[in-house]
């Protein structure tokens, strides 16, 4: 039982760090595609959960603010 098993989020990160390194043309190709459109999995990993769930909240009260304003 000293065996540390792999959480599927650490393992799915782990196996998406290993593809980037071993196909640095594809990396670059994917980056410039990304640039354009941009990627929800980047963002999220980069906010963590707490800034995951303000970006969550302000988007909630901007379409409720939103809805009020355009519905008169």
């Amino acid at each position: 039982m000293s065996e540390k098993k792999e959480t599927p989020e650490r393992q799915r990160e782990r196996l998406r760090q290993e593809e980037l390194k071993r196909n640095r043309s594809g990396s670059m190709s994917d980056g410039f595609n990304r640039a354009s459109s941009g990627s929800l999995v980047d963002l999220v990993n980069s906010l963590g959960w707490k800034g995951t769930g303000i970006l969550i909240i302000i988007i909630i009260l901007l379409f409720t603010i939103g809805s009020f304003v355009f519905n008169r």
